[in-house]
This record gives structure tokens, C-alpha cells and sequence, in this order.
């Protein structure tokens, strides 16, 4: 497959706007990160701790399938039709959830120590089986189709992203909370993924990203 090249800003971009892609759902992580946020209780440890393990995952990711794709051609094939396919059905969950919407609701239980907060913490962030299929394997295959030379720029946007969203999902809480609880803001959001999440499977497929 031949690229065309592309300013670093650009490459970036494609990252950031993956990544968030990803992470913006509804799930027991965001709703943890949300409910610690809303009640001021450990909230930095706690999204800096979530987005430290997306940023392990995600150069895990970058740079373990990395090199093992670039070893086969037929694999880089493999996991960008792997990809493309997953792609187009998380795109289509995220507008059926759109039709369906939901809200984020945070739990009232709270937490009676810091060890305990990391601990749950790290419990809603790596017993969630999709947490390796979104960061290792997707974001992996998706950024190794970028040139070698911009890979490291899609990682920085992933990064990002990552830290971008559970900062402002934990420090904003307070204002988000109302909003989020009214089920058209997440059919509006989740209906922004599905696009997203359908715009980078015609990339792919169209050898552009």
C-alpha cells in the first residue's frame, strides 16, 4: 500500500480524534471516573491512574504489533480488514445507541481509603476485555497504516486524547453531570462516534489514513 505524505499536525489529529473515539463511551470507568469527579474524592490520582494505563496500552500496542506487522505484509492486510470490519459494527453499535440512548449515571457508594480508590480504579480500566481490543489491537493496527516516520505522532494524539477526556471527564464532573444525565446528550455524542468511528474505516479502506 503506498501513502501520501502528510503535515505532522494532521497526523496528530487522526490520533487525538481516534483515540477519544474509543474512550468516549458509557461504562463503568467513565461513570467511576464521573462519580469520584462529582464528589472531589481522589479525582486526580484516579484519572491520571486511568489514562496512564490507556498510554501503556496504547504504546504497547504501537510498538509491539508494530513490529510484528511490519514483518508481513499479509498481516498488515489482515489487521487492516480486521479493522475496517471493526470499525464499521462499533460505528453501527454507537448509532443504534444512539437511537437507544442511555445516561451515566454515578454510583453514591464511596470509597474509604486512597488504596482503595486505585484499586477500583485499575479493577474498571483492565477487567474490561474491549480496554486491549481498542488500545493494543485497534489503535495499533489503525496507527501502524500511518508511515513509520509519522507513527510517532499519531501515538502523541492517542495520548492525548486519553488524558484529555478523563482530566476533563474528572475536574468538569460537576458540570457535566446534569447534562450527561439527559439522555439526548449522549445520543448526540454517541451519534458523533458512530461517524467518526465510520469516516476512519473508509480511510482505511481507502488507503488515505
Amino acid at each position: 500500500m503506498s501513502f501520501t505524505a502528510e503535515p505532522e499536525w494532521l497526523t496528530l489529529s487522526k490520533g487525538l480524534f481516534t483515540g477519544g473515539s474509543l474512550i468516549i463511551a458509557i461504562g463503568a470507568q467513565n461513570a467511576w471516573v464521573l462519580a469520584q469527579g462529582l464528589r472531589r474524592q481522589y479525582h486526580w490520582m484516579i484519572a491520571a491512574l486511568c489514562a496512564l494505563v490507556d498510554i501503556t496500552l496504547i504504546c504497547a500496542g504501537m510498538l509491539g504489533l508494530g513490529a510484528l506487522l511490519s514483518q508481513s505484509p499479509l498481516m498488515m492486510d489482515i489487521a487492516r480488514w480486521g479493522g475496517i470490519l471493526f470499525l464499521l459494527v462499533y460505528g453501527a453499535q454507537s448509532m443504534k445507541a444512539a437511537l437507544k440512548p442511555g445516561t451515566l449515571e454515578a454510583s453514591e457508594a464511596k470509597v474509604n481509603s486512597r488504596k482503595a480508590a486505585l484499586l477500583t480504579t485499575l479493577a474498571v480500566s483492565l477487567l474490561n476485555p474491549h480496554v486491549y481490543l481498542d488500545t493494543v489491537i485497534l489503535l495499533g493496527s489503525i496507527g501502524n497504516q500511518v508511515t513509520a516516520d509519522l507513527q510517532s505522532w499519531f501515538t502523541l494524539g492517542a495520548v492525548l486524547a486519553s488524558v484529555l477526556w478523563f482530566f476533563s471527564l474528572s475536574l468538569g464532573a460537576r458540570a457535566l453531570a446534569p447534562l450527561f444525565r439527559r439522555p439526548v446528550a449522549w445520543q448526540l455524542l454517541d451519534a458523533f462516534v458512530g461517524l467518526v468511528m465510520w469516516g476512519i474505516a473508509w480511510s482505511l479502506y481507502s488507503g488515505t489514513l
